[in-house]
This record gives structure tokens, sequence and C-alpha cells, in this order.
């Protein structure tokens, strides 16, 4: 009785109190058309920005996951192929499905940010310039931001509905993922680019800020995937010879115009000390010690730290041991095309007993070598979780020193407040060379190669040990055509490709690099069958060709268009 009693008293207690805060007025909440003063649109637009940072720890909008972990360049790392197992299905590729968890997240993150910047768009189409001085220029960089969105959703997805500012919400559900077609959409994607680069300044105060060659480096790279034609299973029929000179008429804007240049040491564009330097053309901004609790850190990259003291988890986005051998080179400096596996550099007399490219200290923790520059930071064998199913690497571009000022533990994950890069100065000169040579115009490509190569390979202050000797033993030679080869269209584009693979590795691009040229299927079948010798786990690993080349549709979104989105081919 006594029970009941007291049910009573608390239900009358909740409809009482349930009353009154029905008939309070609401705090915080503001209605949508107060939102449109020039004060609000900006903050607006801010939010959009801060979508670039809206990322979890399955879902870095550096797109690693999808980008290095499919190619070869990674393994899953962590504690298994159980440990977070969503991403051994990715490297897998065979046991990949649409009920995959993190691509409905990732698909809904990426419309979740294109919704900020809809959202800013609407309200500042519709407040009058006078009172809003900065309007074009916020235009622009909210069709930049809508751009860079969409070309995510295009190279994860190929086909995804397209809603800009002017679509009511409750049409979205009338919108299919082939209302346009791949043509279209890349059509969609370089106008919100075109329009941007009409619109903003070639400089802008705030670091962050997308400028005029920022919009036309990212109209170049449109271009130069969709250059690249393929039909309806993903085949590659052809390579549009207009849109290729549009590429390199787009790049030498920035080039010779922009005031970008390679930064002096390869390792600038991974450090805080020395972000938004010359060569970076647009970078998500973090932060820390910002009035937040944690500040706004790259969450993205969270998981890929290893497991000394010093960091304590996850070691996840680990170095395959064919990326690690990639980084050998002849007797001429020149990489190896050929033979870079007979053996495996593994141990640190590996290291010093051939010739590597630089950018291998860079990129990958070494058990013997210091760690992100700190030679008293010395990786150790330990700090690898599962050596036993994944090896001894581990990532470090993701990473921050543990004695930098831009580490930020936020147990029991960490991470840092430095930027990622997501064009660099780098990029806008191999597009160019890679558009050349697609044109045959090989020998105009060869200088901007060597530019990137010479780079690299004078890249060698910070890789030394505590005793001021080198870590390892570099030689790295630029390309003379004549002297140490023969420069023919089909082997630039091998100089060309490689070059790409040994700067980017591990920023996110290689995967979208494989699937553009038409080779995915042909290379990563290649090197499951070289790498799981090594690695076993990878033995019932296959690429399925006219099918991984593109994820699947999340289910749940076919679900929520009630049938409307068309799944991807294979799924």
């Amino acid at each position: 009785m006594k029970k009941k009693l007291l049910l009573i008293i608390c239900l009358i207690g909740t409809l009482v109190s349930c009353k009154k805060a029905l008939d309070e007025q609401p705090q915080g909440v503001i209605a949508s058309d107060q939102l449109n003063t020039p004060v609000n649109i900006e903050k607006m637009v801010v939010a959009a920005y801060a979508s670039l940072g809206n990322e979890n720890l399955h879902t870095s909008n550096s797109l690693w996951p999808w980008g290095s972990m499919r190619s070869g360049d990674a393994y899953k790392g962590g504690d298994g192929v159980g440990d977070n197992s969503e991403w051994n299905d990715y490297e897998t590729f065979v046991t990949n499905q649409n009920t995959n968890g993190l691509t409905d997240q990732m698909w809904a993150q990426i419309y979740n940010n294109i919704a900020r910047a809809n959202n800013a768009l609407l309200r500042l189409d519709n407040v009058a310039g006078a009172d809003f001085p900065l309007k074009t220029s916020r235009q622009g960089e909210m069709k930049f931001l809508r751009g860079n969105y969409y070309f995510m959703a295009k190279i994860l997805w190929n086909l995804v509905p397209y809603i800009d500012e002017n679509v009511p919400t409750s049409d979205y559900i009338k919108i299919s993922n082939t209302t346009l077609s791949s043509d279209q959409l890349w059509d969609k994607i370089a106008a919100d680019f075109r329009s941007a680069a009409n619109v903003l300044p070639a400089k802008q105060a705030d670091a962050g800020r997308p400028n005029k060659y920022t919009a036309l480096a990212y109209l170049a790279k449109t271009l130069l995937y969709q250059a690249y034609k393929q039909d309806d299973n993903h085949n590659m029929t052809g390579i549009d010879q207009a849109k290729l000179n549009q590429v390199v008429s787009l790049c030498d804007s920035v080039i010779n115009f922009s005031g970008y240049a390679l930064a002096p040491d390869f390792g600038d564009n991974f450090l805080e000390a020395t972000e938004n330097g010359p060569e970076s053309v647009f970078a998500i901004q973090y932060s820390k010690n910002d009035g937040t609790q944690f500040g706004r850190i790259d969450m993205g990259h969270s998981l890929t730290y290893p497991m000394n003291p010093e960091y304590g988890c996850c070691w996840q986005h680990i170095p395959s041991q064919d990326l690690v051998n990639n980084f050998k080179t002849d007797a001429n400096g020149l990489p190896l095309f050929s033979g870079y596996n007979n053996t495996d550099a593994t141990k640190v007399a590996d290291f010093l007993n051939q010739t590597f490219d630089p950018r291998l200290d860079h990129t990958v923790g070494i058990p013997g070598h210091p760690f992100k520059y700190v030679p008293t930071f010395v990786y150790q064998t330990s700090w690898a979780r599962a050596p036993a199913i994944y090896g001894f690497f581990t990532s470090m571009k993701d990473d921050a020193a543990a004695n930098d000022p831009s580490f930020q533990k936020i147990p029991p994950f960490m991470s840092s407040s430095k930027n990622w890069e997501l064009i660099r100065f780098a990029d806008v000169l191999l597009w160019k060379a890679e558009a050349l040579i697609e044109l045959n115009r090989p020998n105009e490509a060869l200088p901007l190669i060597n530019m990137v190569r010479q780079r690299g390979g004078n890249s060698t202050a910070r890789l030394k040990q505590a005793d001021g000797s080198f870590i390892s033993n570099y030689k790295v030679g630029v390309y003379q055509p004549g002297v140490n080869c023969i420069w023919t269209q089909d082997y630039a584009r091998q100089a060309l490709r490689r070059e790409r693979r040994l700067e980017f590795a591990m920023e996110g691009n290689r995967f979208f690099d494989l699937v553009r040229w038409g080779i995915a299927d042909t290379y990563l079948n290649s090197y499951f069958a070289s790498e799981s010798t090594k690695r076993t786990y990878l033995k019932t690993a296959k690429f399925t060709k006219g099918r991984d080349e593109y994820l699947p549709i999340p289910l749940n979104q076919i679900n929520y268009s009630k049938g409307l989105y068309k799944q991807n081919p294979g799924f």
C-alpha cells in the first residue's frame, strides 16, 4: 500500500512538473527567422566550418579508413581483426556489407555537414548585401565547403542524392541517388568550386578560410577525377582530354599566382609549429585551450597512437610491410619499380644496409628509430599492440609527440590540435604532372615530379639519432632522362604514380587514386597475394572488380528513402 501511495505521489509530481514546463517560455530556443540577421548568419557560417572537425573515432574527415586502409598502404591494426571489425571488413573487402554501421555513420556525418553549408547559404541568399558586406565572400566559402563534402561522398559512394539550399526539407525524401548521372554529379561539384573561385579573394585574413586559389585547386582535382570516365560497372573507359587540359590550366593558375610553394622540409606539413605554412592550400584547423573541455582536437586520428605509457591507445592505421618496402631506392636513388618486395625491411640494420627515401621516416614509426622527431623518444617493439597479426610499425603523420604542445589526452584516447592538410601544394604539382602525362606530354611533367622528389630527398634535418647520425641510409635521385632512365609516357606514368604513393602515404588518398586509374582490382589482388604470406589474416581478402570500387549505399539510408535509393552494383 505504501509503495502504491508513493507511486501516486510521484506521478502527481511528474504531471505538475510537466504542466509547469509546458507553461514556461523555453530558454535557449530561437525561431528560424530570428537567425536571419548578419550577426547570426555569420554564426551559421562558423557552424558550417565547425563541421570540418565534427568527426568521431570512426569517421575521420581525412578519409584514412577508406583511402589508406583499403589501398595496401595500411592495415587496420588494433587488438586483432575483431577490434573495430567494421574496418576489417573494409580492409579485406569480402565481408563488407550494406549493414556496416560505420558506413552509415559516415553518410550521416557528410550529409549533416552539407546541411550546415546549405542552411548558411539559404540565409545568405536572403540577406541584403548592404546589410551584410561579406555576403558574397561567405557564399563562396559555403559553396566551397559544400563542394568538399559532396566530393567526399562522390568518391566514397559514386552516386548520391544531390541536395542544395533551394530544396525544401520536406522534399529530401523525393530525391534519389540516381537522379543525377555520375557526370552530372561531378558537374554540380565543379560548379560549386567554380562559383567559389569567382567570388573569393586571392588572400584571406583567416588561415582556415578558402581563397580563390584554394577553390581553383579543388576544381582542378574535381576535373581530374571526372576526366577518368567510368561505365555503370566502374570500368575505366577512357580519359577526357579536354578536361585534362583544363586541369593543367587551373594548376598553372595556382602554381603561378597563389603564392603557395613546397615547404622547405617535408615534415613541416605534419607539425603544429609549422602549420599553415607555404604548402597548406586547405587544412582542417584544430585547436586546444580554446575554452572547451578538451579543445577542438583531431578526433579522427585519436585511435592511431601506439601503446607505450606516454600514449596508451589504440594502435590503429598501421603501415603495411609493402608500403615500407616501397620507400627503398636503387643505386641512382630512384624508386624500385620491381623487386622492392624481394626482402622485407624490418630491423634497424635493414634500414642502414639499403638505401631509402627520407619520407619513410616522416611517415612510419619503426622500432629503434626516434618517434616524431624526438631523438630520445625511440619507438620500441613493445609499443605495438598485436605484432603477431600486424607487425611492429606504426603510423606517424597522424600523431604528435608526447611532449608536443599540441598533444592532448582524452582518456582512454588521445589526439592533438595540429592541423590536418586536405590539399597540399605538392598535390597541385602532381595533379598537373598526371594530366600532362595522360596528354602525352611527359617531358613537361618531368620537372614537376622532380620538384616533389627533390624536396623529399632534402628533408633529412629532423631524421637523426641522439648522436647526430641519420636514422636510415638515405639516397634520393631525380629523374634524368638518358642518364638514369628512359622517360617515355609509360615510364613517366609509373614515376608519377609511385611519387604520389611516397608523398601522400597514410594521408587517405591512395585507394581513390587506384580507382580513378582503373587499376584497383589488379593492384590490390596482387598486393593481397604477396602481403598475405606475411599477414595471414589477408589470405581471404579479395577485391571484386565492378563492386568494391565504391562502398555500398547503407541499408539504413535505403530504408529511410523507402527504397528510392538504388544500391551500388554487387551489394
